[in-house]
């Protein structure tokens, strides 16, 4: 294409006709369609008078204007920093896209079939009914496990019978001389076991409890009147650093029955607390933890509508409560507070027993039941369903075997898809074809305009030319006088 000598143009304003140049491609101008940002260097926002021919901005201000190709808006503020290459781009993002896909969460509707398989294959139907009773499982499993972690909360007791065995043994004289050593004796042995549910297979796969994990002291009080104020007391206590023991003896010298006394202090976890009389009367509660006489508390406040009206942080006593707490109106917030009076430690198992030396038998035994609270045997469980991962992984591996089948099979349908329209018109087809691999190209190399058009000299002839010409000099001529204004202001300083 030849091209003619280039002038400036004139300054705006004193523009003759007979001055002007038909266009021609001037050297660093920018491509038609180039973004001012990419091709040259910023001015000031301030413009000045529009150079010759130029018809103002459409309706709707400047800033909505869209210029004609080659012709780039007046300069304003940016960034002189120039857009990295395409292939600098794509060695940078490479790494973190890899591992963005890698990391990308799997959702459910990935594994969806698309509606053209499913109406070309009709027995895939079966495989979306099971999608749809997975979506019901998994939303079973979540509520679940929601209700075992709010019921994990909260202490799970259930009631067990615990059997207590009271054996003595007598040992008579061993020699007719009788001393410390080889006079008669007896011994007494306290033990026990909880009986198993026979309805609960769970009870005997957990380890077995010891006999004195179940109370908080044992003492055994003997005849007072034979073993005299100074021995007749046998205490046990438990502290930090008791180790459990399957059950307890005691060995005394004598020959006589003796009667003694029992007495067991259950460890309660949580604790719980012995009601005074008469409110354990009211409440028909005797012995339990302090919520739980809190709320019956309040659920009998709630049943003799006892709550005040009109302020409803109080509750007007009944006679029956007015005697108890001795008010006649308190605040909810002062309960727990009134009923640390009315709350005793509980009373302990009393065991009367008789140590027999007599008969035949010198080992004779007696049976206890009594009522104890244990954790549930299913608790174990719960926090084992809620802390396995084994079947979570498991659970994740055949995911990832379905989205890998589902993008395999969506695979296959685009090839089918593709074949099947080069088969139908294969001159379309290719025409198609061609026009999307030179879009795709394009878009990769970052070419913008029309380099096709741009090749051609009457590309250059078009009206929009000459003012594109005249706007890259008029945003120059304001970018160096910017830069002297700039120059002088700085050697006045």
């Amino acid at each position: 294409m030849a091209t003619r000598p280039f002038m400036p143009p004139p300054v705006a304003g004193n523009v003759s006709s007979q001055h002007r140049m038909p266009p021609t491609p001037v050297q660093g101008m920018p491509r038609p369609g180039y973004s001012p940002q990419q091709g040259q260097s910023p001015g000031p926002s301030r413009v000045g008078p529009p150079p010759p021919g130029y018809q103002g901005f459409p309706p709707g201000g400047g800033s909505s204007m869209r210029p004609a190709p080659g012709m780039p808006p007046p300069p304003a503020p940016s960034s002189d920093r120039k857009r990295p290459p395409p292939e600098c781009r794509s060695s940078q993002g490479g790494g973190n896209s890899a591992s963005r896909s890698a990391k990308k969460k799997k959702k459910m509707a990935d594994k969806i079939l698309p509606q053209k398989v499913r109406d070309l294959v009709p027995e895939s139907q079966a495989y979306m009914d099971l999608l749809a009773f997975e979506r019901k499982l998994d939303a079973t499993i979540v509520r679940k496990r929601l209700e075992i972690q709010e019921a994990l909360k909260r202490p799970i007791k259930v009631k067990r019978k615990l059997r207590i065995f009271i054996s003595n043994t007598f040992y008579p004289a061993k020699s007719e001389v009788e001393d410390d050593d080889n006079g008669p004796s007896w011994e007494l042995r306290v033990e026990g076991k909880l009986l198993e549910d026979g309805t609960n297979k769970v009870d005997s796969k957990l380890p077995k409890r010891k006999f004195s994990s179940f109370f908080k002291s044992l003492v055994i009080e003997l005849d007072k009147d034979q073993y005299g104020p100074e021995n007749h007391l046998v205490e046990w206590h438990r502290t930090n650093t008791t180790q459990e023991t399957d059950g307890f003896q005691v060995k005394r010298p004598g020959d006589r029955n003796v009667r003694c006394t029992v007495l067991l202090l259950l460890d309660y976890q949580p604790l719980q607390f012995k009601l005074d009389p008469r409110l354990a009367r009211l409440l028909g509660v005797h012995t339990q933890t302090r919520p739980v006489v809190i709320n019956a508390l309040w659920q009998y406040v709630k049943t003799h509508d006892l709550q005040d009206a009109h302020e409803r942080e109080y509750i007007n006593c009944d006679r029956y409560l007015a005697q108890i707490f001795e008010s006649q109106r308190m605040k909810f917030a002062e309960i727990p507070q009134q009923l640390h009076r009315l709350l005793h430690p509980p009373d302990p198992i009393v065991i009367n027993h008789t140590i027999t030396v007599e008969g035949p038998d010198q080992k004779k035994t007696s049976c206890y039941d009594i009522d104890v609270e244990i954790d549930d045997p299913l608790k174990a469980q719960m926090n084992q369903f809620l802390l396995s991962t084994t079947s979570q992984q498991e659970i994740q591996g055949l995911d990832s075997k379905i989205h890998e089948t589902v993008e395999t099979i969506n695979n296959l349908k685009t090839n089918r898809e593709f074949m099947l329209s080069f088969s139908r018109d294969p001159a379309e087809f290719i025409n198609k074809w061609l026009i999307s691999q030179a879009r795709d190209l394009k878009t990769m190399t970052d070419v913008v305009g029309s380099p096709e058009e741009e090749r051609l000299a009457d590309y250059y002839s078009q009206n929009w030319a000459q003012e594109a010409v005249c706007r890259y000099f008029y945003g120059k001529v304001q970018q160096r006088r910017a830069e002297l204004e700039q120059t002088l202001s700085i050697r006045n300083n």
